[in-house]
Formats: C-alpha cells, structure tokens, sequence
C-alpha cells in the first residue's frame, strides 16, 4: 500500500516540507491547517473565532479532496497560542462536528507559525 498526497486546488501551500494531506489505506492524515484565506494562501489574523473558521474550512477542502469529510474524522488536535480561546474555539468546533465528535486533544502552543493563534490536525475515514 502506497501513501498519496492530497493536494486540493483551493487552499494554502504547507509552510515547510510536508504535504497539506497524506492517505493511506482508507484513512486520511491532515496536516496542521490554520488561518490561511484558502483562496489567496495568505494568513489573516483577527479574533479566535475567524481564524479557527478559516482553520477549519482548510481541513474541510482537504479533507474532501481525499474522499471525506468533516463527518469521517476521527481525532483532531488543536494548537492554540493561548489557552483563553479555549471557550470560543469550543463554541465553534462544536458547530463544525456532531455527535458523536471526534476524539480530540487540544493544547497551549509556545508559538504557532506566522504568529497564528490556532491551528487543527485531523484524522479521518475515507470509507
């Protein structure tokens, strides 16, 4: 079995020498997506909550780009810069998935790339 990288034609190049998406089998690896316009691939900062819907609509372009979608992940981890965004980055992560959600570990970063303040990986099901 070969991995195979995903590369959708919206959303932002990887800042580094990694792939947006790797598949493997019947599950689908995410890198860490965040807030990068998936149009113009330029970060845009602003409060927690646009950056964490940006964040999100990547890892929903990749992940429907490798056969699934928001509904198939089955773990996420969420990077923030300050653990005060917790509440609102709770908010809207809950309007993104549904029971029964994802396994998820979220953490306090000592610095994200391009001064971001949350950034989400995935794993999820193809079939």
């Amino acid at each position: 079995m070969d991995k195979q990288r995903i590369r959708p034609p919206r959303g932002p190049n990887p800042v580094g020498p990694y792939p947006p998406a790797i598949v493997f089998g019947d599950l689908v690896f995410v890198s860490g997506q965040g807030p990068m316009n998936p149009d113009t691939g330029q970060v845009e900062k602003g409060d927690i909550a646009s950056q964490m819907k940006l964040a999100m609509e990547n890892l929903r372009l990749l992940l429907e780009a490798a056969g699934s979608g928001l509904d198939r992940v089955l773990k996420t981890t969420v990077f923030l810069a300050n653990m005060d965004d917790f509440a609102p980055m709770n908010e809207l992560y809950r309007s993104y998935f549904s029971e029964p959600y994802p396994a998820r570990t979220t953490v306090q970063a000592a610095g994200l790339p391009l001064g971001i303040a949350v950034e989400i990986e995935a794993v999820a099901a193809r079939s």
